[in-house]
């Protein structure tokens, strides 16, 4: 069964529960404790903020549930998951089979492309013979990393990191040649002051069977309830204009 079969079935599933989720209790959303702007971040009062934060929050009152920011370690945010310490993650997470072998997802809210992104003096493009002999940098246990090591280790030295925030910082350094992630937050990162140095080198080829078919909120198999409510919820902001609301004040075009 291919991706797009199994996120339909999945979907089916959530439209053919017929228990209503249970609005009276917490619902904590997983979100990265590390920095991912202008997605998520942590302002200088200590509050979370970004598109993603705002996202959440308008989904969950469409869906009218009473959720709560729990922000995770990204390595262990899935275990988290199905640990039971969080109910449902949003974080930037792409729909992709493997992850679909473990836990269910909810219908996409956002899908942007995977760039590669380069000092601008370096001549490079985003594909094995551009990052041949470079050392490209990716953040762990992300599709960027799977991709990586796929499609580019070959020709490229792979160099994983904890957070993309230090990928960015090894590349400004020159410790690296190149990164690869999200092109939405790494345009945010390259307008940036640091980010100067560097360009979107261009969108790497598609895989869907590693990138995905979107970011979806991720939640334990088999809580259909809860994937139904959110499901919800997402038409909703979407059906209403409060999405793309949103989106404008991040984004200058649709990232849906």
């Amino acid at each position: 069964m291919n991706l797009k079969s199994i996120l339909a079935a999945a979907t089916l599933g959530a439209v053919a529960a017929t228990a209503a989720f249970a609005h009276d209790h917490e619902v904590k959303i997983g979100i990265a404790a590390e920095p991912y702007p202008p997605f998520a971040s942590v302002d200088a009062s200590g509050t979370w903020v970004g598109w993603e934060i705002e996202v959440i929050s308008a989904v969950c009152e469409a869906a009218e549930l009473h959720c709560v920011l729990t922000p995770v370690a990204w390595d262990g945010i899935i275990p988290s998951l199905t640990g039971q310490q969080i109910d449902a993650i949003m974080a930037s997470m792409s729909i992709t089979e493997e992850r679909l072998k473990t836990i269910d997802f909810s219908d996409p809210y956002y899908n942007t492309p995977a760039v590669i992104v380069g000092d601008k003096a370096l001549d490079m493009a985003a594909m094995p013979e551009g990052l041949a002999g470079k050392i490209l940098g990716v953040q762990a246990s992300t599709i960027h990393q799977a991709y990586a090591q796929e499609h580019f280790a070959d020709a490229a030295e792979i160099r994983i990191y904890q957070t993309q925030d230090e990928a960015n910082q090894d590349l400004v350094a020159g410790r690296i040649d190149a990164t690869q992630a999200d092109s939405i937050a790494m345009a945010d990162f390259v307008s940036t002051d640091a980010g100067g140095c560097c360009e979107i080198k261009g969108s790497v080829a598609d895989d869907p069977a590693i990138l995905g078919l979107g970011v979806g909120a991720g939640v334990r198999k088999g809580d259909d309830e809860l994937r139904a409510a959110l499901n919800k919820g997402i038409a909703a902001i979407l059906a209403d204009g409060t999405h793309d609301a949103i989106t404008a004040r991040y984004f200058k075009a649709s990232i849906y």
